[in-house]
């Protein structure tokens, strides 16, 4: 089936790649990230140094490979948090239906009236700039979607025929959340977090970018980034090679999301039928 689906192949080949090189960094890395090199500063890549190096001689390839973690990391914790918090409350407005729905619906239109990322700028405002801070912060501002799919997907499975019979046999509500509805409604939310992971991804590289993410001399794609474009006229590969692994772990999440929706989706799966 994965190999049969070209889009999900290709990204779980380069998602696999960004995954090995996060978990066998110290083994991938040819120098320590944090070495400062006088002798070597804004050097271009070479055999010793196959990124080139920085501003401060540090190997730029190293940098990029311990940064890998770092984007992972607020990725896989930034959506789980999100895909926790929205299932919930979708699940919760979607069953119980009534006045609770209407309420939790109108608040999630509230947040949703912000824009995202402002949102989020308007948070850090308050707190300490720190990869925990970023991984919560993008994950308690990115339930609202999830919430509301799961909602839709709720409602529709609640008025199934199963869920009905399962009231009157008299099944108490947590059975019938997680025994028949949770089970229904997760498809769609395994692709909303797949497609969620290159948004947090994009959205730390931002921050860091604009100093509010990753403080150095922690590296990470974005701060990389940062300390490259005073110098980008003529030391290129600083901002180049952290960008085209932004550019690389999104595509690959995105074609994996897009390969999961053409999988799971039941009419693709009727037409094959």
């Amino acid at each position: 089936m994965v190999i049969k689906n070209k889009m999900l192949f290709v990204g779980l080949i380069i998602i696999l790649i960004f995954i090995f090189m996060a978990i066998f960094a110290p083994f991938v890395a040819t120098h320590d990230p944090s070495e400062i090199n006088l002798n070597k500063i804004l050097m271009p890549p070479s055999r010793d140094n196959i990124f080139g190096t920085d501003d401060l001689g540090r190997d730029l390839f190293s940098r990029v490979v311990y940064g890998t973690r770092i984007s992972l990391s607020v990725g896989f914790i930034a959506v789980g948090i999100s895909i926790i918090i929205g299932t919930t409350i979708g699940i919760i407005s979607g069953y119980f239906k009534g006045f609770l729905d209407t309420i939790i619906m109108r608040f999630v239109d509230i947040m949703l009236c912000f824009p995202t990322f402002f949102l989020i700028l308007a948070v850090i405002a308050f707190l300490k700039p720190s990869i925990i801070n970023i991984m919560v912060i993008i994950g308690i501002t990115g339930w609202m979607g999830v919430a509301r799919m799961v909602r839709a997907e709720t409602l529709s499975v609640t008025s199934r025929d199963y869920i009905t019979a399962a009231r009157i046999s008299g099944l108490k509500r947590r059975v019938i959340i997680f025994k028949h509805v949770l089970p229904n409604v997760i498809s769609p939310v395994i692709v909303s977090a797949t497609l969620g992971v290159a948004g947090s991804i994009l959205t730390e590289s931002a921050l860091s970018f604009l100093g509010l993410g990753v403080q150095p001399p922690t590296p990470s794609w974005g701060n990389i980034i940062t300390s490259g474009k005073d110098n980008i006229m003529f030391a290129w590969w600083i901002s180049f090679y952290p960008g085209l692994c932004i550019l690389l772990s999104v595509l690959g999440f995105n074609l994996v999301g897009e390969g999961l929706r053409d999988i799971l989706d039941p009419k693709t799966i009727e037409k094959k039928d």
